[in-house]
């Protein structure tokens, strides 16, 4: 059978292959005294708090079921757009807003609606894997920019000048960032647009994670600069919905009626149970719970960073968000005899029964020194499993 060009295109998740590898190697030592440990998905272990799915269940029992229009319950948008002027002092319209089926979704309708084929879309290197093949399958072209850890690993408005072509359409962002968990600084996001607005072009700004920023200066949100930045957002990270497949697109009011139209030919709708469900995210208890959460992240970020670089690994940047450790473990591997990150982590599943994310899926070459560990477990995970690293560089045979 023939397969598309546009299905070649796209380049395996490696992220989710590392983790089929790790998922079989778990079974044989699920009943050993050293079982996985998973530090390699970025899905939180706290799930939907009880009111959460309180909703979920209430709405199955009143048969609340049915298809909701393709942008979504009207009161659920009405909800995010209380919570974007209580949270970040923003006001965003219901109306610019669009439910959508996880942020995946929300990247694709944007993607589609803006891209055209040959077009070419600035994003950071590193950055998350998946946004480039959204890209790709517009028939657009991802451009990965290096940038360095003053950076903060992410782009500026310098190198976006700079690499801006005739073909160039806009710049995808990330604030915070997988896999580095770092955020652009605010000044430099609205010089970043500001380059973008006077080509022509569009800003995309990826902020599933800034429901966990730790640092008031980075927590907040793009659509604060301008009206015409687009958002995608989800309920995976901060709301701990990942497998409810839920999230929100915030467009100029004039692109709606496009993602509209494409919502509707490709997706329909959102779960209409978990648009349901979602509305009791936003209750008091329930943000009272996920503000509880968001310090626990912050706890395991501040807690297990400094244990990795005792151990000799290099983290460039310390996240302001998310729930990430982007590595260097070129020196602690180097002890072992291993050259780079993606043989390190299969090192460290069969050495260590630890599963990490080697950074090949996120970047160019220069990632390949790189690996990143996932916060998202629990604090005896991670304790743990600097436990086992240090057992196991202790095995390094002296040179």
């Amino acid at each position: 059978m023939k397969i598309s060009k546009r299905a070649e295109r796209i380049e395996p998740f490696y992220v989710m292959e590392v983790a089929k590898a790790a998922s079989a190697l778990a079974r044989e030592v699920a009943h050993t005294d050293r079982p996985m440990i998973f530090l390699n998905i970025g899905e939180p272990d706290f799930t939907a708090p009880l009111p959460v799915q309180e909703a979920a269940l209430r709405a199955v029992r009143a048969g609340a079921t049915q298809y909701t229009h393709a942008t979504g319950l009207e009161v659920l948008r009405e909800r995010i757009s209380s919570w974007y002027r209580e949270r970040f002092n923003v006001d965003v319209p219901a109306r610019r807003i669009v439910i959508t089926a996880g942020a995946s979704a929300a990247l694709q309708l944007a993607c589609l609606a803006l891209i055209e084929a040959g077009d070419e879309i600035l994003l950071p290197d590193p950055s998350y894997p998946c946004n480039r093949q959204f890209v790709s399958a517009a028939e657009g072209r991802a451009v990965l920019i290096p940038t360095t850890a003053e950076e903060r690993f992410q782009l500026s408005a310098a190198k976006v000048e700079a690499a801006w072509t005739e073909r160039t359409r806009g710049v995808l962002l990330a604030s915070p960032s997988n896999p580095t968990g770092t955020s652009i600084e605010p000044g430099e996001l609205r010089r970043i647009h500001e380059v973008v607005t006077r080509r022509g072009g569009i800003t995309l700004v990826d902020e599933i994670y800034l429901g966990l920023s730790y640092e008031d200066e980075f927590g907040q949100s793009a659509l604060g600069i301008d009206d015409q930045i687009i958002s995608i957002n989800s309920f995976s990270k901060y709301f701990s919905m990942t497998g409810w497949r839920l999230g929100w697109l915030v467009v100029p009011e004039a692109l709606v009626p496009a993602i509209e139209r494409l919502a509707q030919n490709l997706f329909i709708c959102a779960s209409t149970v978990s648009q349901h469900a979602a509305l009791a995210c936003f209750e008091p208890a329930s943000i009272a719970e996920y503000e509880r959460r968001r310090a626990e992240f912050k706890a395991r970020r501040d807690w297990f960073i400094p244990q990795l670089e005792s151990l000799g690994f290099k983290v460039p940047v310390v996240p302001d968000g998310a729930f990430y450790a982007w590595a260097d473990c070129a020196a602690f591997g180097a002890r072992l005899g291993i050259a780079n990150s993606w043989d390190f982590s299969f090192e460290a599943m069969k050495k260590a029964h630890l599963a990490i994310t080697p950074g090949r899926d996120f970047g160019s070459d220069q990632t390949a020194r790189f690996v990143r560990f996932s916060t998202a477990s629990s604090m005896a995970h991670l304790q743990e499993s600097v436990e086992r690293l240090r057992a196991w560089a202790g095995t390094a045979v002296p040179a």
